[in-house]
């Protein structure tokens, strides 16, 4: 009897792990635009010599979300508008030709999946919006998935940080209940094989943040370039 084959554990480096973390921690604004990073601190914390530290640095910045100033240190980026734009402008573009190849071809696995996630996100509903935030991810992360586009939704999660960074600060002010509610109207849309209809939700669930904005901005001037 052949044995049954090993999955071997992915291998994550130590460069992406920092990487990791520290994206998280900006993300979720626990690192506040403007805060001086340290490499000796920052590796100290970690248990890990500055080299590492110093390449994770380099993939954050290239990300915009860190600033490197020669001879001045290292600083966590304001969030830039533009952009937030950019992102928002591509996740929709994309997103919206994902959701038309999944009404095509509706997938009733794909589709019980979705409503699953819709019902979890249902008992979210005036809890904490970083849980919902994370149910939301994986929402969207299953229409890429179900349509065969993992590989762009991984293209917008890399351009969409400075979006992310918007969306945790606007987190008081999410109406989860709509927010769930377009989700279910997205996913019945798919079932339906209404290509357009479902392309018009994800639109509109998606152009929430361009009201946000104003809001976020007034409300915290100084986390903005």
């Amino acid at each position: 009897m052949d044995k049954p084959e090993t999955i071997q554990p992915k291998f994550v480096s130590v460069v992406d792990q920092l990487f990791d973390r520290l994206r998280a921690a900006i993300i979720d604004n626990v690192l506040t635009p403007g805060t001086k990073l340290s490499e000796a601190e920052v590796a100290l914390n970690h248990g890990v010599s500055r080299q590492p530290v110093r390449e994770a640095f380099i993939k954050l910045a290239n990300e915009s979300l860190l600033e490197i100033r020669p001879q001045r240190g290292t600083f966590v980026a304001k969030i830039s508008l533009p952009h937030v734009m950019d992102a928002r402008f591509v996740r929709e573009a994309v997103e919206a030709d994902i959701v038309k190849l999944l009404a095509d071809a509706p997938d009733p696995a794909v589709i019980a999946d979705l409503r699953r996630q819709v019902r979890a996100q249902e008992s979210l509903i005036g809890g904490s919006a970083r849980d919902f935030i994370a149910a939301d991810e994986t929402f969207h992360r299953t229409l890429a998935e179900g349509a065969d586009k993992a590989r762009a939704w991984e293209v917008v999660v890399e351009m969409k940080a400075q979006m992310d960074r918007v969306r945790v600060l606007s987190s008081q002010h999410f109406p989860v209940d709509r927010l769930v509610a377009q989700h279910l109207a997205i996913v019945d849309a798919i079932a339906a094989g209404d290509g357009a209809a479902a392309e018009r939700g994800l639109r509109l669930h998606l152009q929430g943040i361009l009201k946000d904005l104003p809001v976020i901005k007034q409300e915290r001037p100084e986390y903005f370039s």
